[in-house]
């Protein structure tokens, strides 16, 4: 049997087999878990490499068999695009490699002066993220490779409006566009329409619920065109929770749609959108993105609507909107008269004339559409970046947000025990005059896959900048840190005991009168360890040492090895 669902250029069945193989051959094999189907016409599925669970996809879609291929579209798209890797550390044996992320990679050397260089990019893409032109182009050094000698590795991405190329850097992608724009499917018009409409989606969100817009509701004649849609729509109100089915085109305009779902337990609001340029497709989309992964009774906890506007456009709720829809929505947004009028609108019928729609659609918004296509996994994936639209987050972290942060540290804290007290001063210098947060995580910086509950995934600047002092013997600075850990609560109790001791064992005059009563109140053990904290007989208080391709972390290993079944048919 061959199962067609409109959208898709091939059976659902066939998909699902041909991606299966595709993986097996490569040494990938997923394991299904999360099977979820609560409402007609909602299905969702969770899948994750046997390998390497931290490489995981998600799908969603009307039936069984389409949240399935949906699910294996996501990885194979993670996988095509390297998504999997993109906030973590690729060690130096992969950063001196011919090539680190793709053959077709080019590589920029650093330059004196810092200033970009001019083949980089193009000149609309130099204005557009650098237009001072201050940033030093050194933060352009991918955190992947973290080859500040290599300089800046750029990947070629073709500009619809004229086919030009510009070698744009992975730094930039991977810092402003995320997981935006990227898909993979059965053609390459197909998996460019999806990866065109997720960018529409994100950036119409975005709009309405930044200006607190008011859209229209759908009339009930128009669902009942569609009987899945409608009985998943009835499902959800015969569960209790009100579900409001808006046209977000803004007129006619834009191919998205929404479905809010009203919480009446706690009030809390989930308001979720799809886009496609088909109605029927972006509804569905806007349905089965609702529930995906979620199972009716873990629907609590969605914030009330807001009235300050300041709050709901901030940058940081919209960046909780993208990343699981958790974001504040304003009060605007519910009411019963909508800022635009409802529009029955189709734009297309067929994957080509889908694909035109969405490319004539932001061409004719004055903006521009870069591709890069990779087919390197025996599957059609691909990544579309539109400057000033599909950007996640704003330009100006390239200057003050950039995860490129870590290239600076890495190589020391990677051979920590190795430091001499002179370069744990320096270490220290440097994160002192830094503008790192305190409670910055070590494993983000870094790009270390590290378990929870160890003591790198732990570790924060505040305890890092303590250790560095307790190796050169600062007093001054061991007491600083000490304080502030002890106001740092998500340090694990025994641990934040030692450093309480530390602060106590520096306080008194003469630790030996004191030892009797510090072992009462801290513990023998507690009370050892801080001692060999000290006098510098321990340093680093149980940081393994992580070696310069992160060997000292058995799950960062699993990571790096899945990466090189990307290539093992290459090198």
């Amino acid at each position: 049997m061959q199962t067609f669902i409109i959208g898709k250029d091939a059976a659902l069945e066939s998909t699902i087999d041909t991606m299966q193989k595709k993986l097996a051959a490569r040494g990938f094999t997923l394991n299904e878990s999360s099977l979820l189907h609560e409402v007609d016409g909602i299905w969702s599925t969770h899948m994750k490499d046997n390998d390497c669970p931290m490489l995981f996809s998600n799908g969603k879609g009307a039936t069984e068999l389409a949240a399935r291929a949906s699910a294996y579209g996501e990885f194979f798209e993670r996988l095509g695009t390297h998504y999997f890797w993109t906030h973590f550390h690729l060690g130096a044996t992969r950063a001196n490699r011919p090539f680190v992320h793709y053959p077709q990679e080019r590589w920029f050397a650093p330059t004196e002066d810092g200033k970009w260089p001019a083949e980089m990019l193009n000149p609309e893409l130099h204005a557009f993220y650098n237009p001072e032109g201050d940033i030093d182009g050194e933060v352009l050094v991918d955190l992947n490779s973290g080859n500040v000698a290599r300089g800046i590795c750029t990947l070629p991405y073709t500009r619809l409006r004229d086919d030009s190329q510009a070698y744009i850097p992975v730094n930039i992608i991977g810092n402003l566009y995320v997981s935006n724009g990227m898909a993979a499917g059965n053609t390459l018009k197909e998996a460019r329409t999806q990866a065109l409409s997720e960018i529409f989606e994100r950036a119409i969100k975005y709009r309405i619920i930044a200006e607190g817009l008011c859209l229209p509701e759908v009339p009930d004649e128009i669902i009942a065109r569609f009987p899945n849609i409608q009985a998943g729509i009835a499902g959800l109100r015969k569960a209790g929770f009100g579900i409001l089915v808006k046209d977000a085109s803004l007129g006619g305009k834009y191919p998205v749609m929404n479905v809010t779902l009203v919480h009446p337990k706690d009030q809390g609001v989930f308001s979720s959108y799809g886009a496609h340029p088909r109605f029927e497709i972006a509804l569905e989309r806007a349905m089965t993105e609702l529930l995906q992964g979620r199972a009716l009774d873990s629907l609590e906890g969605f914030p009330e609507p807001g009235f300050d506007m300041s709050e709901i456009n901030a940058v940081a709720n919209l960046e909780i909107h993208f990343v699981d829809s958790s974001g504040v929505i304003s009060w605007n947004f519910m009411g019963d008269t909508p800022d635009f009028p409802f529009v029955d609108w189709n734009f297309s019928n067929t994957t080509e004339e889908d694909y035109d729609w969405l490319v004539g659609c932001i061409h004719g918004e004055g903006k521009d559409i870069y591709v890069s296509d990779f087919s390197e996994q025996g599957a059609y994936s691909c990544r579309i970046l539109v400057p000033g639209m599909s950007e996640i987050y704003p330009v100006e972290d390239l200057e003050w947000e950039n995860n490129s942060i870590g290239n600076a540290i890495r190589p020391q804290l990677l051979r920590l025990h190795e430091l001499s007290e002179a370069e744990a001063e320096d270490l220290l210098a440097h994160l002192q005059t830094s503008n790192l947060n305190d409670e910055r995580p070590l494993w983000e910086i870094l790009g270390l896959a590290i378990p929870l509950g160890t003591p790198w995934k732990q570790l924060r600047i505040g305890e890092l900048k303590t250790l560095l002092a307790l190796a050169i013997g600062d007093k001054e600075a061991i007491l600083e840190g000490c304080d502030w850990i002890h106001h740092f609560k998500d340090l694990a109790p025994a641990r934040r005991l030692v450093y309480r001791c530390v602060e106590s064992m520096l306080n008194v005059e003469d630790v030996d009168n004191y030892r009797r009563s510090l072992v009462l109140l801290y513990g023998a053990e507690t009370v050892r360890q801080a001692a060999a904290l000290l006098d510098r007989s321990e340093r680093f208080f149980g940081l393994e040492t992580l070696g310069e391709d992160m060997q000292g972390s058995a799950m960062h290993q699993t990571l790096l090895a899945a990466y090189d079944k990307l290539f093992a048919a290459d090198r």
